[in-house]
């Protein structure tokens, strides 16, 4: 069965056949609110406590409300284990969302895994579904995907010859891995690799080296948070008049904020539905989804969300679905029919899981975009 929008998931949950003697649905999650990975969490906590008022206030799942008890683990790998684990064992939750962060996410899914608890990542790295642990699956796209995604774009562009520049991060460290091992594969020669710290203020050095190397066609920044916004703004200033590629870690529209219009003119990534949802043609499979979503963020927060709240939208529904065709709130039911999930659609794609593949998309499911005009431009 295919879900268009919020509102008919959240519709068919409450309609599904109720629960015996359930008082109440224990939902965990842990997420990065403060700290330097909030422009990921804060956005994920008000959407998972958004959709959580939503299911409840339609009727709940199978007619029961869901308990919600949400963390802020600051982006901490060491707090995000100790309230997974607390999650489970003190507040007896059923399944978990959350993990911002690759590192907090791989702390989170040792918990879950050895619990046998359902747990959905908000994270990117490909380490996190690869290889498939048993409990733990994951909305956002892999950082293999987005090098994917990048190098068909190059190749349509007859771009051979790129410089790389990566954060030392967990998710820049192993995008950065990634786009290495599938180069080759896409035409893609490697002729320059940088990297810089979470702290660097100024990566003036490494393009500056890049730029050096000769004959450099394009340049991709793999990370997320304020570094690629400060290559963004130095590659500017450096007048480079190639094109520069970021990764979908910073596909929001506070990354234009910081970075300003000017400096990223131009810019491409690989991006989702729900940051071109006021541009989705009526018949698009996405329109309903991210249209519904956005309004319901934007009535809240008198604010646009970003892909990264979407990436909480789709674990909220997804696992409520998952519960409500379970029938049960025991985990391993509810693992099971996550796990069977087929053709649902949310703001970053539709969703197949099976044994294999606990991620459920495809390449289809990135929009290729590029920043014109301080606004977001599809591209495919």
């Amino acid at each position: 069965m295919k879900f268009t929008s919020s509102t008919a998931v959240i519709a068919l949950m409450a309609a599904a056949m109720p629960f015996a003697a359930q008082a109440e649905i224990r939902l965990g999650a842990s997420v990065s609110a403060t700290g330097p990975a909030a422009f990921l969490g804060d956005p994920e906590a008000k959407t998972i406590e958004m959709m959580v008022e939503e299911i409840n206030a339609s009727g709940g799942i199978n007619g029961e409300q869901i308990a919600l008890t949400l963390y802020d683990d600051g982006g901490d790998p060491n707090k995000a284990r100790t309230f997974a684990t607390r999650l489970v064992e003190d507040d007896e939750v059923v399944a978990i969302i959350g993990g911002s962060t690759t590192g907090t996410t791989m702390s989170i899914l040792d918990v879950a895994q050895e619990e046998g608890i359902p747990f959905i990542s908000l994270a990117g790295a490909i380490s996190i579904i690869d290889p498939v642990r048993e409990y733990v699956f994951k909305t956002p796209h892999t950082d293999r995907m987005a090098c994917e995604k990048i190098f068909a774009d190059m190749q349509a562009r007859d771009i051979s010859r790129i410089g790389l520049i990566s954060g030392t991060d967990g998710f820049g460290a192993s995008m950065q891995a990634e786009c290495k091992e599938v180069a080759g594969d896409s035409g893609i020669e490697i002729v320059a690799d940088e990297t810089y710290g979470p702290q660097d203020a100024d990566m003036t050095p490494q393009l500056t080296r890049i730029r050096n190397t000769g004959d450099v066609q394009a340049v991709l920044n793999a990370g997320f948070g304020q570094g690629p916004a400060i290559v963004t703004r130095n590659y500017a200033q450096l007048g480079f008049e190639i094109p520069l590629y970021q990764s979908h870690g910073v596909a929001s529209n506070a990354f234009i904020d910081l970075v300003g219009a000017e400096a990223a003119e131009g810019v491409r990534l690989p991006g989702t539905a729900l940051l071109i949802a006021d541009q989705l043609s009526e018949d698009d499979p996405q329109y309903q989804v991210t249209t519904d979503y956005t309004a319901l963020y934007r009535a809240k927060y008198s604010d646009e969300p970003s892909t990264f709240a979407g990436y909480a939208h789709d674990a909220v529904l997804l696992m409520a679905d998952a519960i409500a065709r379970a029938g049960s709130t025991d985990p391993d039911d509810i693992r099971d029919a996550l796990e069977a999930t087929s053709g649902f659609v949310g703001t970053t794609g539709t969703y197949t899981f099976s044994p294999e593949d606990h991620l459920g998309l495809d390449l289809s499911a990135f929009r290729m975009l590029e920043i014109n005009d301080g606004d977001w431009t599809q591209l495919d």
